[in-house]
């Protein structure tokens, strides 16, 4: 599981993001987000606020983006919220960062299915680079976040990195993914087994094998 703490409160933090506000364009996607919700329920909007403020500052700092104890603060703000309750849902939910990450931030599943297709490999894969769960290697490229299960069960193991999903992954796919990321390119996100398409069976179907070509009822036959 990802261990949470905030990134302590220091002069420094204040005099980097004290100043904090939207860009144009995220004061007017903040403006949308918050119009979804009826009047006096406008505080529903605190997580894509927190999201969208995460990715600005990501946008800033050329990374996946983090929440610093200052944009929590601009957000309590624009939702007329105590601090306190914006803080319990960046808390709670590991899809927010609370301290700095690097530019690629790589959370690898360690869930039972994961980590019997290979987790494990994958994490000493990412030690080999120099990767340390909960720290940010020193060139700033990679962050190691071990996470629990985000739903590719189907197509273990996996990994997130920022926003994509690398599926059916060995060592080596997923060496193939990391190469191309430092070299700037944009690797081919979900499943890396050539022979899937999704997470349909590799060859020919075992099971069910009349739903191949028709919506076959197997119900009289069971």
């Amino acid at each position: 599981m990802a261990e949470r703490h905030i990134e302590a409160d220091s002069p420094e933090l204040r005099a980097r993001w004290g100043n904090f506000a939207w860009t144009a364009e995220n004061a007017a996607k903040a403006k949308e987000v918050v119009s979804r919700y009826p009047e006096g329920r406008q505080r529903s909007a605190v997580m894509p606020l927190l999201d969208l403020a995460q990715r600005q500052v990501g946008a800033e700092t050329q990374t996946q983006g983090w929440l610093p104890i200052p944009v929590i603060e601009f957000i309590a703000r624009e939702l007329d919220m105590p601090v306190v309750r914006v803080l319990e849902v960046a808390t709670f939910y590991t899809m927010y960062n609370l301290v700095p990450v690097g530019r690629y931030h790589v959370q690898v599943c360690g869930t039972t299915p994961c980590m019997l297709r290979g987790s494990d490999d994958i994490l000493a894969a990412c030690k080999k680079r120099g990767m340390k769960k909960g720290h940010t290697t020193e060139d700033g490229l990679w962050t190691l976040t071990e996470v629990e299960c985000m739903g590719n069960c189907s197509s273990a193991p996996m990994v997130q990195i920022n926003d994509g999903n690398y599926e059916d992954l060995t060592v080596e796919r997923f060496d193939a993914v990391l190469d191309a990321l430092a070299r700037g390119e944009t690797p081919q996100e979900g499943t890396q087994d050539p022979a899937r398409h999704t997470v349909e069976p590799v060859g020919a179907l075992s099971t069910l094998t009349e739903m191949a070509k028709s919506n076959h009822d197997y119900r009289s036959e069971w």
